[in-house]
């Protein structure tokens, strides 16, 4: 039943993309796709990442048809010149058609299109606990998105490559007293090299073939621009990361969503470290992360080297609730972490529904270590079960 109603949705969001009547849906106007069912079904026509493969740069940092999904991820926290704090996020996602899709659409002409892409631009004002966020759309067609090793766009929302990092350029439009703009211009310089996740970038996510990612990160890089807000530029600094990930029916049967924890610490360390949780809420075996040193050694884990247990819920209007403070340790490494939501209300309500926010970071006894941000999948597809 759900992946009938999946395709259903996903036609009509096809159907709609086509016509072009909106390209850009403020998250309480977008219907809802399931997040783990997008990522754990592909039709024989797509690639499949079934073992290790070198990767390229900066190659790798485009497109790569052929396989179903794919998808750049930029997360930060951020202080302006007063001190005051935000958290960002900007997804790229690119979601590609299968062969029965595709021939559902009007006959070839200039707008026709092999894949979909999603843009996801998010703001956390931590101080004043305020959530913004925007989701839009558009065909690869055209030229309204894409990505090659020196851009990723989706129209005017752009990274754009420069001789030693990125530049990242978003805007969203005010839309009358109800609605203010934000936005970012930010320059990206990594402050490590890429760390290859799995095994030499093959993320293994199930026990099938295809159940695998390629995946690499920069998980420290230095961030400097101006954030809109309020109808005002402020000058910010910080910290952000990049995920890379691309490949076909990824996650293995009977999971159910996904916690993910991207932390940097005070002491140059950063640890990212995800649970693919099971239908009855166990942590799937394939659940993994990595641990990079300040100097950029790092050290890809296992589900055995990391303990995950959430220690507090928070539960939205809806009456979801979602796992916001978590307990994560390392014993091994030396790590006991409080992990919690800079604030609560950091779910996103668009077409996929997920939470995603700025988290801090505290030591055994509540001393702050490090900032970070935690996405939560899963838990709205499960309530609606």
């Amino acid at each position: 039943m759900r992946r009938d109603l999946f395709l259903i949705l996903l036609l009509a969001l096809l159907a709609l993309l086509w016509l072009g009547q909106r390209t850009e849906r403020a998250p309480e106007q977008a219907g809802r796709l399931s997040g783990t069912g997008l990522l754990n079904t592909a039709p024989e026509d797509f690639r499949r990442v079934t073992g290790p493969e070198p990767l390229e740069f900066p190659a790798d940092h485009g497109m790569h048809p052929g396989y179903r999904n794919e998808w750049w991820y930029f997360t930060g926290n951020l202080a302006d010149e007063q001190g005051r704090r935000y958290g960002f996020q900007f997804t790229l996602f690119r979601f590609a058609l299968d062969a029965s899709t595709r021939q559902r659409m009007p006959d070839a002409s200039d707008f026709d299109t092999d894949a979909v892409w999603m843009a996801h631009l998010a703001l956390s004002d931590l101080d004043g606990e305020r959530f913004f966020s925007r989701e839009r759309f558009a065909r690869e067609a055209l030229g309204l998105a894409g990505a090659t090793e020196d851009q990723w766009w989706l129209r005017d929302w752009t990274v754009k490559r420069t001789g030693t990092g990125w530049r990242l350029e978003t805007l969203v439009p005010g839309r009358g007293e109800s609605s203010a703009g934000f936005g970012l211009e930010l320059d990206l310089l990594p402050a490590k090299d890429i760390v290859l996740q799995g095994e030499g970038g093959y993320s293994r996510k199930g026990p099938e073939p295809g159940n695998a990612s390629r995946y690499y990160s920069i998980t420290r890089i230095q961030a400097s621009g101006r954030l809109l807000l309020d109808g005002q530029a402020r000058d910010v600094t910080g910290l952000a990361w990049l995920d890379r990930e691309w490949g076909s029916s990824q996650l293995g049967e009977g999971l159910d969503g996904w916690d993910w924890f991207a932390l940097q610490l005070d002491d140059g360390r950063d640890l990212m470290v995800y649970r693919l949780r099971t239908d009855d809420d166990r942590a799937s075996p394939w659940s993994a992360g990595i641990l990079v040193e300040a100097d950029g050694r790092y050290q890809v884990l296992g589900n055995d080297d990391f303990d995950l247990q959430p220690t507090r819920r928070w539960r939205d209007r809806e009456g979801i609730a979602w796992p916001v403070e978590w307990r994560v340790r390392m014993p091994a490494h030396g790590l006991d972490l409080q992990v919690r939501a800079a604030f609560d209300a950091q779910r996103w309500n668009a077409t996929v529904a997920y939470w995603e926010g700025a988290v801090e970071v505290l030591g055994p006894v509540g001393e702050p270590v490090g900032r970070g941000y935690l996405e939560l999948s899963g838990y709205a597809d499960s309530a609606s079960d």
